[in-house]
C-alpha cells in the first residue's frame, strides 16, 4: 500500500472536533457540536471554535504533538461548498485550541476544520458543525 493512501486512511477520522460555537445572536448545532446562544453588545458576529488536537491515527498509530503543523477551517453559509478558508499555524504549540470567525453576516454558517501534518498531509474534514446568527 502507498504510504500517501496509508496516512490518508489513518487520518479519517483521526482528528475529533468538539466545536464550541458561540457569538451574538442565536445558535443551532449539528454532528458533535454543542452551542451556546446569547446577545451581546459587540456589533461583530463571530463564531467561536474549540477542539482537541488528535491524539491517535484511525489505525490507533500515535500522534505526536510535533508532527502537527496546522488546522484549516472551511466555513461558508452553504454546508456543501464551504468557501472561505482560515489556517491556524503552530498546531503543536497546545493540545486544546480554539479560533474565532468574526464579521459573520445574518443567517447560518457552516464550518469543518481539518489538520494537516509537518509533511503535508491533511485529515478529512470534520463533522459540519453550524451556527446561526441572527440580524
Amino acid at each position: 500500500m502507498k504510504r500517501v493512501i496509508k496516512v490518508s486512511q489513518a487520518w479519517i477520522a483521526a482528528f475529533v472536533l468538539g466545536a464550541l460555537l458561540t457569538g451574538c445572536g442565536g445558535g443551532g448545532s449539528s454532528g458533535s457540536a454543542s452551542t451556546q446562544s446569547g446577545e451581546t453588545s459587540s456589533p461583530e458576529r463571530s463564531a467561536v471554535l474549540s477542539w482537541s488536537a488528535p491524539l491517535t491515527r484511525v489505525n490507533g498509530e500515535s500522534i505526536p504533538m510535533g508532527e502537527l503543523d496546522r488546522y484549516v477551517i472551511r466555513y461558508g453559509q452553504d454546508a456543501d461548498e464551504l468557501n472561505e478558508e482560515v489556517v491556524v499555524t503552530n498546531a503543536q504549540a497546545e493540545a486544546e485550541m480554539s479560533y474565532e470567525v468574526g464579521g459573520l453576516d445574518a443567517g447560518t454558517w457552516y464550518f469543518t476544520i481539518q489538520v494537516q501534518d509537518i509533511n503535508g498531509l491533511i485529515s478529512e474534514p470534520s463533522d459540519v458543525v453550524s451556527k446561526s446568527i441572527r440580524s
